[in-house]
């Protein structure tokens, strides 16, 4: 981020040194920028530093354990004083830009479609802010120091709903780019997918939260979402397949280069210009992240290759980890480290368990991670991530259809079929459901009956897991209390046993409840007993059955409505008390 704020600087001194137009010394002027293409290209390529630049976006979740406790979820383990992104220093430079890019002196068509950018930023950058504290003040001008508006306060969801709405429609209407295939710029399908999915957010949101007194409201929302994604859906993107159901869906997070017929933009990066990240990492180390896991309640949601529930299976729920593995999902063994999965070590491909240091709950996520050892240790990743791509658009466009009530069995082949097509299931491809699995529906959303719904909403955590989407589905779902779950690990068929976990034919792992067992060479021991050495609490137990990993089971997680939204930080309401506290807080 720090190059491209220099390229942009030396860019803009650049037009500046070019300018014959003599201007007194001790002025800075704008119309250097604002009066040519070059400058408004150059001013807002300042707006992408929003984006995320790496590929651990996760948030808290309902289908992922961490190694630290959720204070958020604590029973007043979390306050006002904590609060933290109430910033708006962002939308003072996207604004400054929307009122000064007016020059005659560049065409009517070309600015609009740098204002069509800037104002895809402005939504982008509301978007984040109401889904973090609900309503907002609107400010469409850069505000000055004395500016009345920096003491007001906050405007009505549906004024700040429908103005990011507005932003999205000039920018799809302006933006002279339909695709990008360097997938590096914004473009009009980018602007529709995030269209698709702010419209599919609001309209559930106002179905669900009742007491927003918004509910009458929500259809017109899910066809907005429904109509944006179908745009998307006519610009010749696909569900990329070329390489195959072992490794498609992999690839589109692992390589270098966007896989341009399925993603629509992404951070790109190139080690050889020393623009990397840390993003193995993230994924291997145990000190530098938060060892992000897939709970065993979660992995059990993933179908069998046959397209039937895993847990339909008789005695699913003592199935150790190299069965539970077997003819799944192949989305399974492209997430997580299961039997057969390799890494490149001293240029040789080697077969791999998952790590039991770093995978608190036996599940290794590998969905992110370049195979290379080498990677690990070093911030030398150039894997690109991708931000909008054409899987999420056909799962907004299947869901905003089902929450209307008028998904078909054609848009459940083109969508939900397709993608699951492309992870190896044969079966329920052409047709809808017709009953709700039990298990989806007891575990995680007891409240949903429509089997059309809970399918979308498997299909949507699998697809889309690890990816930062699903606390904010949990909210619009209003189904936060999914959140408070035991995080659940594998099935230990028996303790002190060795295991091969990876099917090379060596030993990996052995759970004890022993102290100081007496060790295999090249066996990992993981303790599993309630206290350590020391009396305190130890992280990895087991659950009542004597079997299954469970990790910080003496952590209870607790859900209340109020954190549906964050609190307003306490400082800024104390330079600005007419903003009120978000209610709860």
């Amino acid at each position: 981020m720090k190059q491209i704020r220099y390229a942009i600087m030396c860019s803009l001194a650049f037009l500046w040194a070019c300018d014959m137009e003599e201007l007194p010394k001790a002025t800075v002027s704008k119309e250097p920028v604002f009066r040519t293409e070059t400058g408004l290209k150059m001013y807002t390529n300042s707006f992408y530093n929003q984006f995320p630049a790496y590929t651990v976006r996760y948030t808290t979740s309902y289908y992922i354990a961490t190694n630290e406790v959720v204070k958020y979820l604590t029973e007043n383990g979390f306050s006002a004083e904590e609060s933290s992104g109430w910033d708006w220093g962002t939308l003072r430079n996207i604004n400054y830009f929307i009122v000064n890019c007016n020059s005659p002196a560049v065409p009517a068509r070309t600015r609009n479609h740098y204002l069509g950018i800037a104002r895809f930023f402005r939504a982008y950058f509301y978007f984040g802010m109401m889904q973090r504290f609900g309503d907002l003040p609107w400010i469409n001008r850069p505000l000055e120091v004395n500016d009345e508006r920096l003491y007001a306060g906050r405007d009505s969801r549906t004024l700040i709903a429908d103005s990011i709405k507005a932003d999205l429609d000039f920018a799809i209407a302006h933006i002279l780019k339909e695709r990008d295939e360097t997938c590096s710029t914004i473009t009009r399908t980018v602007a529709a997918a995030f269209k698709s999915r702010v419209c599919l957010w609001e309209g559930t949101f106002r179905k669900y939260h009742t007491e927003a007194g918004l509910t009458a409201s929500a259809g017109a929302w899910l066809k907005e979402a429904e109509e944006a994604a179908r745009l998307v859906m006519k610009a010749g993107y696909r569900v990329y397949t070329a390489d195959g159901v072992e490794r498609s869906y992999r690839k589109l997070f692992v390589t270098q280069k966007p896989v341009s017929d399925e993603v629509l933009y992404a951070v790109t990066f190139d080690g050889k210009l020393g623009v990397s990240h840390s993003g193995n990492r993230g994924w291997t180390s145990v000190t530098f992240g938060l060892c992000p896991s897939l709970t065993r309640s979660f992995v059990h949601t993933y179908l069998m290759r046959d397209g039937t529930p895993f847990t339909a299976r008789a005695g699913y729920q003592t199935t150790s980890f190299i069965e539970e593995c077997k003819d799944r999902d192949t989305r399974l063994a492209q997430t997580i480290r299961t039997p057969g999965f390799t890494r490149i070590s001293g240029g040789e491909a080697v077969q791999t368990a998952p790590d039991y240091a770093y995978a608190i709950t036996g599940y290794h996520t590998c969905k992110f991670t370049l195979d290379d050892t080498q990677y690990d240790n070093v911030d030398i990743c150039d894997n690109n991530v991708p931000l909008f791509r054409y899987a999420e658009v056909l799962l907004n466009y299947a869901e905003a259809k089902a929450e209307q009530g008028t998904l078909t069995d054609e848009d459940w082949k083109t969508t939900i079929g397709t993608l699951r097509a492309r992870a190896g299931i044969t079966g329920g491809l052409d047709k809808k459901p017709t009953t709700p699995d039990p298990y989806l529906q007891s575990r995680f959303f007891p409240s949903v009956s429509n089997p059309e719904i809970l399918e979308i909403r498997r299909e949507r955590a699998i697809e889309l897991s690890f990816e930062g989407f699903s606390w904010a589905d949990i909210c619009r779902w209003k189904a936060g209390d999914a959140a408070t779950k035991v995080w659940d690990g594998i099935y230990i068929p028996e303790l002190d046993v060795p295991y091969d976990m990876n099917g090379d034919g060596k030993l990996d792992v052995c759970f004890t409840l022993n102290p100081k067992p007496q060790k295999v060479p090249g066996v990992y021991y993981l303790y599993v007993g309630k206290t350590l050495e020391n009396g305190a609490n130890n992280n990895t137990q087991l659950a009542d059955d004597g079997h299954t990993i469970v990790f910080m089971k003496d952590q209870k997680r607790t859900w209340n409505d109020k954190l549906y939204f964050h609190p307003i930080p306490a400082n800024d309401l104390v330079m600005n008390p007419a903003l009120k506290q978000n209610p709860g807080w």
